[in-house]
């Protein structure tokens, strides 16, 4: 059994841990402001999500929000990200380009730095993408911080290869993006939360819009991607970002980018939820993990923030141009997509496979170990299915 989320690494724990401080060195905050970041940390966690329409485009350019931002929302994502990175079959080598879409803050950059040590001395060059100046500049920043060390006059130099290329500009809902990325094609492109602020606003009922845009922008990553590279796609896990990650791995596999990751093939996705019974509708492919290794002042904020967060949750398909998913084939490989939960005399979660929706059963504990993102090897002899969801139904020894 293998998990897309294991726990840290004592190098990566240590890193994270030492983010905060490192955000409010480089970002030093006037002691008249310190009281008031637990409010606006709210504050912008509101525009985020639930007052949308009140946030204009250019939000993260006031100081207070920006503040807010680098505080709490860039280490969250930096934290998710550095669960997840590690565990996905990226492979780099020098002089390879990557392109983030959104980039933000090098929300990315900064977790990959991070997260994966084995590419700090590969020299490569990042083309980070956002509608909004101030951000980059600030992610350029925080990146040369986390980077530098003292040279022999005790001055901050950069210790880094990688090229930091800060371009204005931004993803159209068509498809298209505002500016022209030169030079060769990606290595790997990524977008990281990006998606849902195009979509966020599409009527629910409407779902040949969301279709549509799902395909404009498969076509616009692929066409930024080298035909060998692979492309990342993270969202928020809620139902809406599920049903979006579900429609645009479709429509990677009709560009011939095929699903690394979660998925355990290519065939179509069981949770497409535009199309699901209303049992199915409650289920859409997202994964949820503890965060207890989080750091201790990011908590801290949260909790004064009230907005404490015990879970990290996401929905992302990592793809590629060769399917690399091979196993025994006297198994079936399942992707565990749920929380456990209690059964009649046994108890169980779902999971993704090749063959549709499977409900895992087991002893409590077997099931427990098998969290959120485990991927797990077994036989479905029959073809006894479970009456609320439909799903088949294998058990987990």
């Amino acid at each position: 059994m293998t998990s897309l989320f294991p726990p840290l690494s004592p190098e990566v724990q240590r890193s994270l841990d030492q983010l905060p401080s490192l955000i409010n060195k480089t970002f030093p905050l006037p002691g008249r402001f310190r009281a008031a970041l637990p409010k606006d940390v709210a504050e912008l966690s509101r525009l985020l999500t639930s007052d949308r329409k009140e946030r204009d485009a250019s939000y993260l350019g006031r100081p207070a929000q920006l503040s807010a931002y680098m505080r709490y929302f860039l280490p969250w994502n930096i934290f998710r990200l550095c669960r997840l990175l590690p565990n996905i079959p990226l492979h780099l080598k020098p002089e390879d380009a990557v392109i983030d879409l959104g980039s933000g803050p090098l929300t990315l950059v900064i977790s990959l730095w991070i997260s994966r040590p084995e590419l700090r001395n590969i020299p490569l060059e990042f083309r980070c993408i956002d509608k909004t100046p101030s951000i980059l500049d600030a992610g350029k920043k925080l990146f040369a911080a986390l980077t530098a060390k003292l040279s022999d006059d005790e001055r901050a130099v950069s210790k880094s290869p990688w090229i930091i290329k800060s371009i204005r500009g931004e993803v159209k809902r068509s498809g298209a993006l505002s500016v022209e990325v030169r030079g060769k094609a990606a290595a790997f492109t990524a977008a990281i939360n990006l998606y849902n602020e195009l979509y966020w606003d599409f009527s629910p009922v409407d779902t040949e819009a969301l279709d549509r845009f799902s395909e404009r922008q498969a076509h616009l990553l692929s066409h930024l991607t080298d035909l060998s590279g692979s492309i990342l796609v993270l969202e928020p896990g809620i139902p809406r970002s599920g049903e979006f990650i579900s429609l645009l791995r479709s429509k990677l596999i009709d560009e011939k980018r095929l699903p690394l990751a979660p998925c355990t093939h290519s065939l179509d996705c069981p949770l497409p939820a535009r199309n699901a019974g209303s049992a199915r509708k409650e289920k859409w492919c997202h994964f949820a993990f503890d965060t207890e290794d989080a750091p201790v002042a990011l908590h801290k904020l949260s909790f004064a923030a009230g907005i404490p967060k015990e879970r990290a949750v996401l929905s992302f398909v990592y793809a590629g141009s060769a399917d690399t998913h091979r196993g025994d084939e006297t198994k079936t490989r399942l992707r565990i997509i749920s929380d456990a939960f209690p059964l009649q005399n046994a108890y169980g979660r779902y999971a993704c496979s090749e063959r549709g929706l499977v409900l895992v059963t087991g002893n409590r504990r077997t099931i427990e170990e098998a969290s959120s993102g485990s991927l797990v090897d077994v036989v479905i002899s029959g073809t006894a299915r479970d009456e609320k969801s439909g799903a088949l139904i294998a058990a987990l020894h």
